[in-house]
């Protein structure tokens, strides 16, 4: 291919779609798209979870695969992008507040911002950073947001890298392990990247369902 019809691939990659992504930029894009998703409002579209569990499947290196990954450069490249993205993300909301989120006129954007303060009230700090991590869109708006109402610094890193390193990390996990352990498995990509959406949301449902338990003596008191 010659360079010229090379970077034409490249420009016309699709970045909706994690085959199309990784195709074009490999590990690196990984990397960059994280840090998009995670650390830049402009990201909440990108397909954080399906790129990670793609990526983790194609490093199991099946010779029919047009796209091969190395896992260890992977997994550096993942978790580097969600923690600095988070993280620069936070930074963000610290100095520009919510006035980059009231210049948006994305439905969905706000909706996550909806989503994400509900989540710091609800849970906390602590947890509502972890859980973020899980929620497409809402883990995009909660860094600046965590930012713009001084979320202590020091525990918004702590939480950021633990959820970070859980939730990226362990979804290359999964689709290494699946794809090392299951023949032809690509050929159900599509169903298994939204079993991965919809395990991912499975920390929240909990969290809610045990919330709610909790509220149910103090609502029988009153």
């Amino acid at each position: 291919m010659t360079p010229t019809l090379h970077l034409a691939s490249q420009l016309a990659v699709n970045v909706l779609d994690a085959q199309s992504l990784l195709a074009a930029f490999g590990v690196l894009g990984v990397g960059v798209v994280l840090f998009a998703e995670t650390g830049l409002l402009i990201g909440f579209f990108l397909p954080g979870d399906s790129l990670l569990f793609t990526a983790g499947l194609l490093c199991t290196g099946a010779a029919d695969r047009p796209v091969k990954l190395s896992l260890a450069p992977l997994l550096v490249a993942a978790a580097v992008g969600a923690l600095a993205g988070a993280q620069c993300g936070y930074l963000i909301g610290r100095k520009a507040g919510g006035a980059l989120i009231s210049r948006s006129r994305s439905p969905r954007l706000h909706e996550g911002v909806k989503r994400a303060e509900e989540l710091l009230e609800r849970y906390g700090h602590a947890k509502a950073v972890v859980l973020a991590r899980f929620i497409p869109v809402v883990r995009t708006v909660l860094n600046p947001i965590a930012g713009a109402l001084e979320v202590p610094a020091r525990t918004f890193t702590l939480w950021q890298v633990a959820g970070g390193l859980v939730w990226s990390v362990g979804i290359v996990l999964a689709g290494y392990a699946l794809g090392s352990s299951i023949p032809n498995v690509d050929h159900y990509l599509l169903p298994l990247v939204a079993l991965i959406v919809v395990v991912s949301l499975v920390p929240l449902l909990l969290e809610f369902l045990r919330s709610r338990r909790s509220a149910e003596p103090e609502e029988g008191h009153r």
